[in-house]
């Protein structure tokens, strides 16, 4: 299973491109998108992307605010579908943000590379 992370404006790779931010990206129409799904229900909240404001102090503790909230019922939704991409072949995760190593993208990530109990993918 191989899951990347990507800039939405870095030129397209192969297999399954996400947009996995909660808003549309600055300066691109939606004819121009670059990727085949947007799926902002895994975007963290609002409130919790405003608290964390790309600090790298804040990271941490965003990243295990940001898991709790993936455990919603709309949030695992999209979870288990972006699993079922990973699973079917490359899967890039799509980001706005300019630090890819400490967005939420990178956390997803982490997630989607590991198994689920009682799963094999």
């Amino acid at each position: 299973m191989t899951v990347r992370i990507a800039r939405v404006y870095d030129p397209p790779t192969t297999g399954a491109r996400v947009l996995v931010d909660r808003l549309w990206p600055r300066g691109m129409r939606k004819e121009d998108a670059p990727f085949d799904e947007w799926c902002k229900q895994v975007a963290p909240s609002t409130p919790l992307r405003q608290w964390y404001d790309h600090q790298p102090e804040r990271y941490h503790e965003f990243a295990e605010r940001y898991v709790t909230e993936l455990a919603a019922p709309e949030a695992r939704e999209g979870l288990d579908h972006l699993r079922e991409l990973a699973a079917a072949g490359p899967l890039t995760l799509l980001t706005s943000s300019k630090h890819l190593d400490i967005s939420h993208a990178a956390v997803l990530a982490g997630l989607l590379g590991k198994r689920r109990p009682g799963r094999t993918t």
